[in-house]
C-alpha cells in the first residue's frame, strides 16, 4: 500500500498529508465514499459540522475495521455557534454524532468579522484542546490580519489554517504566514471544483508525464507542503487522486503552475462572508 507522507503540526500531532474530503457529499452517499477512501489507503478524513454528514463518517470508519487510532479526523465547529457556551456544545454533538471519544484537529471554520470576536470562540477551542478531547485546534478560511489577532489575545497557535487553494489562488501571502507562525496551510478546493483541469499548462505537464490533470494538480500541492483533501463519491476517481506519490513535478512545471495565479476564488471572501440567522 502506498505511504502516505505525513506533517508534525506544531503541537506534536501527525498529520497525512493526504486526505479524503466529504464536503457536499449526500449524507446518504458518505459512509460508503468514506469506506471506499478508506479501502483505497486514505487514513485523513475532513468533515465539518456544515456539511451534515458527520454521523455517516463517524459510521463509514466503524465500519470499515480500520482501527480509530489509525484515521485522522477533523471537523469544523458551525458558524451558528461562536458563543463559547454554543461552541462547548456544538463540539459534544459532534463527538456524539461521529460516535468517537476525541476528534484530532477541530476547527473554526470561518472568522465571520461582522458576527462577534472570533477570539472568545478560539479560548473555547482551547479549552477543548485542554481537555484532551480534540489532539489539535486551528482555523479555516483565517487571512493574516485575522490570526494576528488570535496571536494578541492567546499563546496557543493555530496548529492549520485551512484556506482555498488551487493554481487559480496560490494564497502565497497566507502560506507565507502561517509557513513563518509555524501554521500548517490546508487546502481546500484544491482543483478549483475542477477549473483547472482543462488548463493548457496543466494539460501539457500531464500528457508529457502520462497523467492526469488532478493527479498533476494535486501533486503540486503536495510539493508546496500543502496538506490536501479531494473529494469525490466516484471509486475510480478517488484511487486516481491517491496515486500521486510515485512521480514528481520539475522545478519548472512547479514554477509554472505557480505562475496561473489570478487570484480566482470559487468560494466566499472571507473578509466580507458573514452568517446571518435563518
Amino acid at each position: 500500500m502506498t505511504q502516505i507522507p505525513s506533517l508534525m503540526l506544531n503541537n506534536g500531532t501527525s498529520i497525512p498529508q493526504l486526505g479524503f474530503g466529504v464536503f457536499q457529499i449526500e449524507p446518504q452517499d458518505t459512509r460508503q465514499a468514506v469506506l471506499t477512501a478508506l479501502e483505497t489507503g486514505y487514513r485523513h478524513l475532513d468533515t465539518a459540522q456544515m456539511y451534515g454528514n458527520e454521523k455517516e463518517v463517524g459510521q463509514g470508519v466503524r465500519d470499515s475495521g480500520v482501527p480509530r487510532a489509525e484515521v485522522f479526523v477533523t471537523s469544523k465547529l458551525n458558524n451558528g455557534f461562536h458563543a463559547p457556551d454554543a461552541a462547548f456544545a456544538a463540539f459534544d454533538r459532534s463527538l456524539e454524532d461521529l460516535g468517537f471519544d476525541y476528534l484530532d484537529l477541530f476547527l473554526i471554520h470561518w472568522p465571520l468579522p461582522g458576527v462577534g470576536d472570533f477570539t472568545e470562540t478560539w479560548h473555547a477551542l482551547e479549552e477543548i484542546h485542554r481537555s484532551g478531547r480534540a489532539k489539535a485546534i486551528g482555523v479555516s478560511n483565517f487571512q493574516p490580519h485575522h490570526l494576528e489577532r488570535l496571536a494578541q489575545t492567546s499563546s496557543t497557535v493555530p496548529a492549520v489554517n485551512q484556506i482555498e487553494v488551487h493554481p487559480y489562488l496560490a494564497q502565497d501571502d497566507v502560506r507565507a504566514y502561517g509557513a513563518q507562525h509555524g501554521i500548517a496551510t490546508e487546502a481546500w478546493s484544491p482543483i478549483a471544483q475542477g477549473k483547472v483541469l482543462g488548463d493548457p499548462v496543466i494539460t501539457a505537464i500531464a500528457e508529457r508525464l502520462g497523467r492526469t490533470p488532478a493527479q498533476v494538480t494535486l501533486r503540486w500541492h503536495i510539493q508546496r507542503g500543502d496538506i490536501v483533501f479531494p473529494k469525490s463519491v466516484t471509486p475510480a476517481r478517488v484511487e486516481e487522486n491517491f496515486r500521486i506519490f510515485d512521480f514528481e513535478l520539475t522545478p519548472d512545471d512547479m514554477a509554472q503552475i505557480t505562475a496561473l495565479d489570478r487570484g480566482e476564488r470559487t468560494g466566499p471572501d472571507p473578509d466580507t462572508f458573514n452568517w446571518v440567522p435563518s
